[in-house]
């Protein structure tokens, strides 16, 4: 061979190398230093992202949420969603009800400064966009700008590259529609060379009923040239020093005053590194995602694991300031609270902003509750201060207030959930009358959905006089709030009654206990023998004469009367009698299964399909909370290998995908399904949101092969929680034997004091879905016979 072609085939083979190695680079890299925060996927389901849905710039649950938006007008369509192209704000609040302080870097060399307040947005490409949790990285191609955002818990920090010889600026809308709010009474004022402050005013919405202003402190690391008011849109413009072509800005806010959005600045982020922020907010999030380790299932599994974890930790912000003042928007006036300080001056807790905790007696109440415990103590702390401070504990507070969100008294459960597992142990007679207000005339039972002035939209009247809320209520009643499903409430009301006689028992309240049980057996008031199904009924007794179990909200509040039939979590062995025995119950289950399997699970892709008049009359939905504990009441009916079955069915068709386009399927209240699809995958499960003495959890069947939890020691005895799933696979979804510490399992449950005094669960997985538990019990029986 010549010397030429020798030199040819080495050249093509360094091209092929090069070429091996670059798709190489292009493929998923798994290795063992891989950080968690690098699993998480955060573009997933953003072609159908809420305001409150995606956060990427933040840290658990932070009061700055900050974000691109491309989309800003109205609650659903809002911030940002993978699709639209255009960047039209980076702004700090995405949460319930509330946003605010939008801000955008432009170039005047590229557009004319009278037009700039008006004509403002830019394309931006996601090949050259970098995200993950706590950090976002894009191109303003309009303005060549390279943006990159972070934030501590209180402060956002941006970092913006321009390219040589632009005039730079940057654009404040602090007047204008954002997402489920508008601002309004924006001002901002130039306080030194580096330095402006401002506020605004998030004004009512349907939902948050009272104004609130947001107080911001702006520190830059170059100064500014000129501050200029547009009178038209109300909106500024700062025009910065030309010498520096890295342009950093940290924005301090604070729903309580200037002085404290400058102080969150001066605790949490007194310097400029910007690198270390970001490291910062790795770590943090490092931190809280390590709680739970997997091994085994694919890299996509895994990323999605992850990818739910992150959400099961989004979307509820802190509302209070680094000292601890709060906005307190309870009362007839505004005032500024102040938590409860420690010894050495800290905030016992946060005060947080959060949507209603309807369905979470199955997500976060189970999640948080085993590996955030002190998440469920803050939070439950939080509801407690809204109780002191004006009268009720809210089921969706927002804006320092009430918001009557959804239906029913859903912080109930969640609170009474958190003192059974040990996590809540003072005050206990103070918390419980202040839960049964809530379950009296005049509580949050009596309100329907975002129902602020009056007592009627509930029903509660109804419902303890006759044993159950009539649909329709009667006018007036019919005429306020929203969510007026009177079946639903029922079956809500029922469960909770529940929940409250729990902790009743506790405390050896003997009378509120035996009040409080017989109400929970008021779900049998509306099933209807001769239909089998739960129904709508008239406030003259008779049940819907032109009933359709498949009929979308004709008596069940976001759901048909097939999904909502099984909410009975506390009684399911009662609800099978009505039906006839556990064995039909299962048989009427596995049936609605097998039809909702057809439609993938779901009502659609998204929570507005479910209006959708196909999509709607899917059987079991796990796009939405009324339905997602279906595939576990079969081990309550005595059919565990059922719930092992469907549940990773659900896994798989639900939970799985790992794109923008799909991803939760519904309605993702801030963090539910994340939650719920992180207890799917792990196997574990609570169907009455572990509100019972000493709480029990229904065995499910892993996704992965080892879950290690490692329990936090401030809250529990033990270590780690370990679940061993042996011989496990897409087809082995079965559990064939069950261990804990060495110990054969009597049956596939375990009690909260076990899990965390810590702990290896031992799991034998099988494909034979025939074949029994062998447990002691089992053996027994078999040797007799």
């Amino acid at each position: 061979m010549s010397v030429k072609k020798i030199k040819l085939h080495q050249a093509l083979l360094l091209v092929l190398v090069t070429l091996i190695l670059a798709c190489k680079a292009e493929e998923p890299k798994v290795t063992t230093s891989e950080e968690l925060v690098d699993k998480v996927y955060p573009l997933l389901d953003t072609e159908n992202s809420r305001w409150f849905f995606f956060s990427s710039a933040s840290r658990p649950f932070g009061m700055v949420n900050l974000s691109p938006d491309t989309q800003t007008n109205g609650a659903w369509g809002s911030g940002y969603r993978y699709k639209t192209d255009t960047i039209k704000s980076f702004s700090h609040v995405h949460a319930w009800q509330m946003a605010g302080l939008s801000v955008m870097p432009v170039s005047l060399d590229s557009i004319s400064q009278k037009t700039i307040f008006t004509d403002f947005y830019s394309k931006f490409d996601h090949d050259k966009e970098i995200i993950h949790p706590g950090y976002h990285k894009l191109v303003l191609e309009r303005y060549g700008i390279n943006a990159q955002l972070t934030s501590t818990k209180r402060v956002g920090f941006h970092n913006y590259t321009f390219n040589k010889d632009q005039e730079r600026a940057i654009l404040f809308n602090l007047n204008t529609l954002l997402g489920p709010c508008e601002n309004r009474l924006g001002v901002l004022e130039l306080n030194g060379k580096q330095e402006l402050s401002g506020s605004f005013i998030m004004t009512p919405t349907t939902r948050r009923p009272k104004p609130l202003t947001t107080y911001f402190k702006i520190k830059l690391n170059t100064p500014v040239t000129s501050l200029i008011k547009d009178e038209e849109t109300g909106n500024y413009l700062i025009k910065l020093n030309t010498t520096s072509d890295e342009v950093l800005m940290k924005v301090g806010i604070s729903y309580t005053s200037l002085a404290n959005a400058e102080n969150n600045i001066q605790q949490e982020l007194p310097h400029w590194d910007f690198d270390q922020v970001v490291s910062e907010s790795r770590t943090a999030w490092n931190a809280m995602l390590g709680r739970i380790e997997i091994e085994g299932g694919s890299e996509k599994q895994q990323k999605r694991f992850y990818t739910d974890l992150w959400h099961a930790l989004q979307g509820r912000r802190t509302i209070s300031d680094f000292n601890g003042n709060y906005p307190d928007n309870t009362g007839t006036e505004f005032r500024i609270g102040q938590l409860p300080l420690d010894d050495a001056g800290k905030p016992l807790f946060n005060h947080y902003n959060s949507d209603s905790f309807w369905g979470a007696q199955w997500t976060i109440n189970t999640l948080w509750g085993l590996v955030y415990p002190e998440i469920m103590d803050e939070f439950t702390s939080s509801l407690l201060q809204y109780y002191k401070d004006g009268g009720y504990i809210p089921r969706g507070p927002s804006g320092g207030n009430y918001t009557y969100v959804m239906t029913g008294a859903s912080s109930t459960p969640f609170i009474v959930s958190a003192i059974q597992k040990g996590i809540v142990t003072e005050n206990l007679d103070t918390i419980y009358a202040a839960l049964k207000k809530n379950h009296m005339p005049g509580g949050a039972m009596s309100k329907a959905g975002y129902e602020h002035y009056t007592n009627k939209g509930g029903g509660l009247e109804y419902y303890i006089e006759n044993g159950f809320v009539p649909h329709p209520l009667p006018v007036p009643e019919d005429e306020y709030g929203i969510h007026k499903d009177g079946s639903s409430q029922t079956l809500e009301y029922a469960y909770q009654d529940y929940t409250l006689a729990q902790l009743a028992e506790k405390l050896n309240k003997k009378d509120e206990f035996n009040y409080f049980i017989r109400r929970s057996k008021n779900y049998k008031n509306v099933f209807d023998t001769k239909t089998g199904w739960m129904s709508a009924r008239s406030v003259d007794l008779s049940f819907n004469k032109d009933f359709d179990p498949y009929q979308y909200e004709h008596g069940f509040v976001e759901a048909n009367a097939a999904q909502a039939t099984w909410f009975v979590p506390h009684e399911l062995e009662g609800l099978a009698a009505l039906m006839g025995g556990n064995d039909l119950a299962i048989a009427k289950l596995e049936s609605q299964f097998e039809q909702a399997e057809k439609m993938g699970f779901t009502s659609g892709t998204s929570h507005d399909a479910e209006l959708h008049p196909e999509y709607s009359r899917i059987p079991i939905n796990y796009g939405n909370q009324p339905s997602i504990q279906t595939a576990f009441v079969f081990n309550k009916l005595g059919a565990p290998q059922r719930s092992q079955y469907w549940s990773r069915k659900v896994v798989d068709r639900v939970f799985s995908d790992l794109s923008p386009a799909r991803g939760y399927n519904g309605d993702e209240d801030q963090g539910l399904m994340g939650s719920l699809a992180v207890l799917m995958k792990t196997g574990l499960f609570q169907m009455n949101g572990g509100t019972e003495a000493d709480p029990e959890y229904q065995l499910g069947s892993p996704l992965f092969n080892k879950i290690t939890i490692h329990l936090n020691p401030d809250y529990y005895s033990g270590k780690t929680f370990i679940i061993d799933a042996q011989n496990n696979s897409e087809t082995n979804v079965f559990i064939n034997k069950a261990d804990f510490n060495d110990k054969p399992l009597q049956d596939l449950n375990l009690k909260h004091s076990n899990i965390t005094a810590g702990g290896v669960l031992k799991l034998q997985m099988t494909s034979e879905a025939h074949k029994p538990l062998e447990t002691e019990a089992v053996k027994a029986k078999s040797d007799e016979n």
